[in-house]
């Protein structure tokens, strides 16, 4: 930890100023002038220069009350001094004959408590340089103003040294109580992402194992394993088994990317895609679930639609987030509605509508935000990354996700994808 130097006054270096300088640009002229001034006067009259970045110890600027840089501060003797501002050149020039001057009855102090010793107060001023400064009205008629002084100036030094590492330990105090809170948060997410995940993959896999099942019961060993189930059934049992062990896959695949966080190297895969057919394969494989709240489903897929450009696999997850967060959010009975509209000679849009509650005004900008939940939603199903993962997987097709919502009447999510260009 660099904490600020404890300098004790010596008698060599009686003058210690302090430059506060930072890194922006506009004040690098003015830096190399004050710089300059100083080599200029230490040439005629020593001192003791300590330089100071804001920005590497900016406990120091606040100790220091510092409202501009540069600023010069001279720390001893006292009285303590501050120069800033745009004239601070011509300032310093202004100042410096007075502060040699407080340097001079600085020294004759000192020097005064060097010749009076412990015997010395009954034989006041017998030495002819303190009663010359006596006469010239350096100092007064005291040693004791010189032991004063000297013990303030270092006293107020330790102080300053003191105050300067309270600060930055309390800055550090600050920092790791927030990185503890954030570490607490992933811990508490990672604790509610695996229990809802224990809870989410049953369903599926329940659904998975009784298709297999029922497959497996439905065909004979002992003739030559002969179905005893149609063609259709079988195809039906097959295909919600893939279905199911799709879902599954998604689920998984929602995870790692949520725990990989936000700054993961996201893969796409783009190539030339029949958006339209995609949106009919998605919603067949919901259908169940549109059946089980009897909602309707409306379509607006033109025929004419031109091909997509993007990553089948990873549109599909969108088109799965969104649909399944409209059959949550839609009433029994509703209505889900899609669609998709040939924007732009350049872009297609989707849309996913729902009758539900709808968003609060509030909260829109923050929905597409990782691990956000609304706080009606706090007890229901779900991990809080989905919007979050889609709006990622659309930018990086260089499209747009947004939505449209309307409390107590519903939401219309959107999105954009780049029309193939042969």
């Amino acid at each position: 930890m660099q904490a600020f130097s404890e300098k004790q006054p010596s008698n060599e270096m009686p003058l210690q100023l302090l430059l506060f300088i930072d890194k922006r640009p506009t004040s690098r002229e003015r830096i190399r002038q004050v710089r300059e001034a100083l080599k200029n006067l230490r040439a005629g009259y020593p001192f003791e220069l300590e330089v100071i970045d804001v920005s590497e110890q900016p406990y120091l600027a606040e100790h220091f009350r510092l409202v501009a840089t540069p600023a010069l501060i001279k720390l001893h003797p006292a009285p303590q001094q501050t120069l800033a501002g745009s004239d601070l050149v011509a300032q310093l020039q202004h100042w410096w004959s007075y502060w040699q001057r407080s340097v001079e009855n600085y020294l004759v102090n000192t020097n005064s408590q060097q010749v009076f010793g412990e015997d010395h107060r009954t034989q006041e001023n017998e030495d002819p340089r303190v009663n010359i400064a006596i006469e010239r009205g350096l100092v007064a008629n005291s040693p004791d103003v010189g032991i004063d002084a000297t013990k303030q100036s270092i006293s107020a030094l330790k102080t300053i040294a003191r105050s300067a590492e309270l600060i930055e330990l309390t800055d550090d105090v600050f920092r790791l109580k927030q990185e503890k809170a954030e570490l607490e948060h992933q811990l508490r997410f990672k604790d509610e992402i695996i229990a809802m995940l224990a809870h989410d993959l049953r369903n599926p896999l329940t659904a998975a194992s009784i298709a297999m099942e029922t497959l497996e019961m439905g065909h004979s060993i002992t003739d030559g394993w002969s179905s005893r189930l149609t063609p259709t059934l079988t195809a039906q049992l097959l295909k919600h088994a893939r279905t199911q062990t799709r879902a599954i896959d998604h689920m998984i695949t929602d995870i790692l990317q949520a725990a990989r966080g936000t700054g993961a190297e996201l893969r796409i895969v783009p190539q030339k895609m029949n958006l339209g057919q995609l949106c009919v394969e998605v919603l067949e494989s919901l259908r169940d679930r549109f059946q089980a709240k009897l909602q309707r489903v409306e379509q607006d897929l033109p025929s004419d639609l031109p091909h997509v450009y993007a990553d089948s696999e990873r549109v599909r997850q969108v088109l799965v987030n969104l649909l399944d967060n409209a059959i949550k959010y839609t009433p029994v009975s509703g209505s889900v509605a899609v669609s998709i509209l040939h924007r732009t000679t350049q872009k297609v849009q989707v849309s996913v509508c729902d009758n539900g509650p709808g968003i609060p005004k509030e909260n829109r900008d923050r929905i597409f935000e990782e691990h956000f939940r609304l706080e009606r939603d706090e007890a229901k199903d779900g991990y809080g990354i989905g919007l979050s993962l889609c709006q990622r997987i659309i930018r990086s097709h260089y499209g747009q996700i947004w939505v449209d919502s309307t409390p107590n009447t519903g939401s219309c999510f959107h999105f954009t994808l780049p029309v193939y260009r042969s």
